[in-house]
Formats: structure tokens, sequence, C-alpha cells
């Protein structure tokens, strides 16, 4: 982890990051010269108190908004001037999103949930089944893919929010507060379910308010009044995962 870093194995890099919103003539400073990188492979954890910044620093890197300064690079690649419909190409093929709330759509099945995102990609329908199928099987949830998220419990919801950012087989999942709407016990199997996709080579960054749930990751980024304040690595989060 102290190695230095080589640009391919940089996936995505904030350089001089500030976000400004304006409201009603006051400037409100979310985000000051952010300056971080996420590797290919890593488990990155973004902490703070409420307000600090979290939520938009993980919209910046997922292409839901925009830095007011600074440079954004996913794959090496520029992205902070990219077009609204640019950034959605983007999104849809590169970040899969995990959200506090799910996300899931009511009127759909678990089956219809998952596929979404790869209809939006125009794929075959064929191609469309496979995947859906290996996601749903990766978070334990297939026998489950005719029914509604009203009849699943929240547990179950968010491991189909878990396949449908996983079914697009993204460069980096970002998670906002994932076990947020969970009970203790199920929030735990979310975690355990990601620090399981990590281990079989996914990249991850989550946002979390929670201690208990920062030693799941590689390291931790700690935000205050939108400014990284401390990062700092987790021990061999394979062998101390309780405590």
């Amino acid at each position: 982890m102290n190695e230095s870093v080589t640009n391919d194995s940089t996936l995505i890099r904030l350089h001089n990051v500030k976000k400004v919103f304006l409201a009603e003539e006051v400037e409100t400073h979310a985000l000051s010269n952010i300056n971080m990188e996420i590797r290919r492979g890593e488990y990155v954890a973004i902490s703070g108190p409420s307000g600090c910044g979290k939520s938009t620093l993980l919209s910046i890197l997922g292409l839901l908004d925009t830095p007011s300064e600074g440079e954004h690079f996913l794959k090496d690649e520029p992205v902070e001037n990219l077009s609204a419909s640019q950034r959605a190409r983007v999104r849809n093929r590169e970040i899969g999103f995990i959200f506090q709330a799910f996300n899931l759509i009511g009127d759909l099945n678990v089956y219809e949930n998952v596929e979404l995102p790869l209809t939006y990609r125009g794929m075959p329908s064929k191609e469309r089944k496979e995947r859906v199928k290996s996601a749903l099987e990766q978070v334990e949830m297939a026998h489950r893919m005719k029914h509604y998220p009203s009849q699943l419990s929240g547990g179950q919801q968010q491991r189909v929010a878990v396949a449908r950012a996983l079914v697009g087989d993204p460069a980096i999942l970002l998670a906002d507060e994932p076990t947020g709407n969970l009970d203790s016990k199920n929030g735990e199997a979310v975690m355990d379910l990601m620090r399981e996709l990590h281990q079989n080579g996914a990249t991850i960054c989550m946002v979390t308010h929670d201690p208990r749930y920062e030693k799941y990751a590689e390291r931790t980024v700690h935000l205050f009044d939108g400014r990284i304040v401390d990062e700092s690595e987790a021990p061999d989060l394979n062998l101390t995962t309780d405590g």
C-alpha cells in the first residue's frame, strides 16, 4: 500500500477539486482542494461527520455532479467537463451505485430491476439474461428473481441493489451509506458481501459515518469541513474483522 503508484494502477484521480454551491448569493464551500487517488482493486472508505462533504465527494466520483474547480480523471481520461449525456454514458458503463435507500423500482420485479441498466445499453436479451442470473447468484438472490421489492426485507433489497450495481461489470462500485437503512445484523451481512466482492477483485469506494464499517476497507479518507484531514490504512482486514 505504501509503494509508489503507477498510472496503470490508478483508476480515479482528483486534483485540487473544489465544489461550491450558490444559494441566494451565499457561497457554500462543500469541498476544498481535494487530492486523492483510488487504485484498481482497492477498497476505500470515506468517513467524517454529517455535513463534511462525504456525499458530495461521492457524487463527483460517480459523475452525478461536477467540480467547480479542479481535475477529475477516470482511467487517465479527464471527465470533469463532459456533457450530461456523456456523463450518463460513462456512469452506465463504468460505475455501479449502491444507495442507502436501495432505489429499487417498485413496479419491477427483482430480475427486471437488475436488468434495467443493461437495457439502457441496448444489450441483446440473451446476454442480459446471463448477466442478471450471474449477478443475482453472486448476492444469493437468484431464488427471489420474480419477487417485487415490497416482498423483500431491507437486507434482501440491498442485496438486489448490489446485484444491479454489479451487473454491468463496472470499473468501480460506489456505495453511499449502504447499511444506513438496515439493522446491525443485515448491515454486517451486506458489509460481508462487499468484502467478498472486493476479495474477488472489485474496486470499491464507500461513504460511511459508522466506525465499525471503516475497518472493512483497506484505507479510510477522513473529511472535515470539506477537506481531507487524514488518511489511514487498516490492518489486514481479512484477519481482523471482529471487535
